[in-house]
């Protein structure tokens, strides 16, 4: 199986430095595809009343540096905790993204076996801390160090925000956190439409493609109640519904070789 994958490895490096051309081509018509299928904010504006939380789940994975810096920078995922939209939100983060299940159930994950663990380990932090406001801060801490390049300080964590480490360790050891990934990996595989890259933000059953940075103008579009939070009151109804607000963010491309990931990821960069 192995020497299979490599042969086709070297064939496709093979076309790819054979066809530069076409590469660029197949990677700009993609982004023009999905640029297209991007809904304006306006299009997410449904009956969410009070009461009703809008539900927001995002599919990341680890060590991916697109997926790091939406969860870690100050104007990141993060900021729904202080601007009060996390009040009419109902946030899931799923630590799976690009993986692939193979034989017995072993997992293989874009960014090597280190991705593979700490998908684990974040997932049982939320298998310990189910309310999102406990696990949240552990996955941003370790998120911040994988954003700085220093993902293997993730265990000062635990002392930095006074948790229990056993909890994690003991789910991780016993293989609970095998079985959390792969319920992680059947969900993320039974997204309509499939996901194509991480981050994939979905916010109340849509997803949000490329444009994931711009989530609170999705979240605004969809809430239809009276107590406002101060996110969406700071934003203009013209903002909201505007569909010159859809933009283009980094993102990690779901590859079967991590090659042709990079070489996409590499062509994205000149154009934006």
């Amino acid at each position: 199986m192995l020497l299979n994958q490599s042969s086709m490895e070297i064939r496709l490096t093979r076309v790819l430095i054979i066809s530069p051309f076409l590469l660029f081509v197949v990677v700009v018509n993609r982004s023009f595809r999905v640029a297209s299928a991007f809904p304006s904010p306006k299009h997410f504006r449904s009956s969410i009343s009070d009461g009703n939380k809008i539900p927001v789940v995002l599919y990341y994975e680890t060590l991916c540096p697109y997926c790091a810096n939406f969860i870690a920078k100050a104007n990141g995922l993060n900021k729904v905790f202080d601007d009060g939209l996390i009040s009419i939100i109902d946030l899931k983060l799923v630590p799976y993204g690009n993986a692939k299940i193979g034989a017995n159930n072993t997992i293989s994950c874009q960014h090597g076996p280190s991705e593979c663990f700490l998908n684990t380990i974040e997932a049982c932090a939320i298998n310990a801390w189910p309310t999102v406001s406990e696990h949240f801060p552990l996955i941003h801490c370790i998120e911040k160090f994988v954003h700085a390049h220093e993902f293997t300080q993730w265990e000062s964590c635990f002392d930095e925000l006074g948790l229990e480490s056993k909890h994690v360790y003991n789910c991780y050891r016993s293989g609970l956190g095998v079985e959390l990934e792969l319920g992680y990996a059947a969900e993320t595989n039974a997204l309509e439409p499939p996901h194509q890259y991480v981050p994939w933000v979905v916010v109340n059953g849509n997803p949000l493609y490329e444009d994931y940075e711009n989530f609170e103008s999705y979240i605004c579009g969809a809430y239809s109640g009276t107590i406002v939070p101060e996110a969406c009151s700071e934003l203009s109804i013209d903002a909201i519904a505007s569909k010159d607000s859809v933009q283009k963010h980094r993102v990690c491309y779901k590859d079967i070789f991590p090659f042709i990931s990079q070489v996409k990821e590499a062509v994205a960069s000149l154009m934006w």
